[in-house]
């Protein structure tokens, strides 16, 4: 796979919210120059302001064409949004999209471009995303490279060959950080119900999630393995395990979750 030091030509991303601009911090950070770089954003945060001062090119009148296009703008203003992308993209251009729901063929009916569509996740802002991403017919093994270094400065990449899997990928991973954090809430609130005092309780339960998920990371172990683990025959957290994973608990509530998110996913597409 390429480097981003080995990217050519002028890349322009456009919507530099927060995924768009842990991207763009991501690229920088490992050395990307900020001249290269074209930012698309009506709205840009001082953040984005302060690297326009260092060097990026912050909406100029004429762009394009670039060869390679990053979308990152909300999938409901997307087709609002093609008179302005679609100048930017030639006949070789790449376009990388990260926009939950949107398919390679609506992608290139409304810009064109060799499309590669991906889905990102929000630890991407501290280089800890995943990113899962299929690529059109018409994507060369070069542009495919390009794909890969850029979702890649944000943290690890997995590449898919069925675009209908992302709608699924959008659910898990995607939304899934959503999922980690109301844990977090929840056995917060939880403790304080238990008779904690709140700021115990929150810290307790960050820190638990927190150190719990970097385990998982580092360990080898499956989940199921970690989980059994801490698990004594008889003892407290087999007592609280019984209700979280008795008829009505998570496993029915994520798959719930997940059906749900990936419906909507494939209603934002339509």
């Amino acid at each position: 796979m390429s480097s981003l030091q080995n990217i050519t030509g002028t890349i322009a991303l456009a919507g530099a919210g927060k995924m768009g601009s842990a991207m763009l911090t991501g690229w920088l950070a490992q050395g990307l120059i900020p001249g290269r770089v074209v930012v698309i954003e009506p709205a840009p945060s001082p953040e984005i302001l302060t690297l326009a001062a260092k060097g990026i090119r912050l909406n100029p009148k004429d762009a394009g064409p670039v060869e390679t296009l990053v979308v990152a703008v909300k999938p409901q203003s997307f087709r609002e949004a093609g008179n302005a992308l679609r100048p930017l993209v030639g006949n070789a251009s790449l376009v990388v999209s990260i926009m939950a729901g949107m398919t390679i063929a609506s992608i290139e009916q409304v810009c064109g471009g060799a499309v590669v569509r991906a889905m990102p996740n929000t630890p991407a802002a501290i280089g800890r995303g995943i990113t899962v991403a299929v690529a059109a017919k018409g994507v060369s093994a070069a542009q495919r490279a390009t794909a890969d270094a850029l979702l890649r400065a944000t943290g690890s990449v997995e590449w898919v060959q069925d675009e209908t899997l992302m709608d699924a990928v959008t659910a898990v991973s995607g939304s899934g950080p959503a999922y980690i954090f109301l844990l977090a809430e929840e056995l917060a609130r939880a403790g304080i119900e238990a008779g904690l005092p709140a700021e115990l309780a929150t810290k307790l339960a960050c820190e638990t999630v927190a150190g719990s998920g970097e385990l998982l990371h580092r360990s080898d172990l499956p989940a199921a393995t970690l989980r059994q683990n801490v698990t004594s025959p008889g003892g407290t957290t087999a007592a609280a395990l019984d209700v979280l994973m008795g008829k009505d608990g998570l496993q029915q509530l994520m798959i719930r979750a997940v059906a749900a998110a990936t419906a909507r996913s494939k209603e934002l597409a339509k």
